[in-house]
């Protein structure tokens, strides 16, 4: 797998405030299952994440908020990398209603040490792999 991650998701109810939109904050929700299954696909899963020395934590995000998704809407989050640093990875994300553009951002994370949640090297295979999907 390589490139962008596709992910798709059905808005419900309880992502919904009164109006039957979105609310602002699950849009970070749907980014991060995106980044998740992105990570996964790539063979990275919680299942390696969490047998290992380092886990990975969201260091900053910018985020546009450009049309509403709402109730019963079929989108699609996406996730790509944009930049690859030796501690870090950078996301773009967007979320999609058909050929709509909804909701795009940037997410940075961080690999971090389990035990001192300092910043610490990506693991070289990590490196190796996701370096190939730029």
């Amino acid at each position: 797998m390589t490139g962008e991650l596709l992910l798709p998701l059905r808005i419900y109810i309880e992502d919904t405030d009164a109006g039957r939109i979105v609310y602002h904050a699950n849009y970070l929700k749907y980014f991060e299952r995106a980044r998740t299954e992105f990570m996964r696909a790539h063979g990275f899963g919680k299942g390696y994440i969490f047998s290992a020395d380092m886990m990975f934590v969201v260091h900053s995000l910018s985020t546009e908020f450009l049309k509403p998704a709402c109730l019963d809407d079929e989108v699609i989050a996406t996730a790509r990398i944009i930049k690859l640093g030796s501690a870090s990875i950078t996301f773009e994300q967007q979320l999609r209603r058909g050929e709509e553009l909804l909701c795009r951002g940037e997410v940075c994370i961080a690999c971090v040490d389990k035990q001192r949640m300092r910043a610490q090297r990506i693991p070289v295979e990590v490196m190796k792999t996701l370096s190939a999907s730029i």
